[in-house]
């Protein structure tokens, strides 16, 4: 990975703030439960696990209409191809 612990957690709280808001926002989950998916969706992964952090290969907003939508939810669903701009502001 060549990241550092601060940085890998840092990374991976950004992911799941993302993931939350999706699934809060175009789920219709409380924030409770938006968390709670976003937690399983996005497991620490100890130094030395095998592939820690692959999930950041796509973005939290992909990960989630996949969820919601299912494959190829961007055929479907061309306006939800990009994240609006609410999403882009999470940081």
């Amino acid at each position: 990975m060549g990241w550092s612990e601060a940085e890998y957690v840092g990374c991976l709280e950004a992911e799941r703030r993302g993931y939350a808001w999706v699934m809060r926002h175009h789920g219709g989950l409380t924030p409770e439960a938006a968390w709670e998916a976003a937690l399983l969706r996005y497991p620490y992964e100890a130094e030395g696990a095998p592939y820690p952090g692959l999930i950041f290969h796509d973005e939290a907003w992909h990960w989630a209409m996949l969820a919601i939508h299912g494959d190829r939810y961007w055929v479907d669903h061309p306006e939800l191809l990009e994240p609006p701009a609410e999403y882009e502001e999470l940081g």
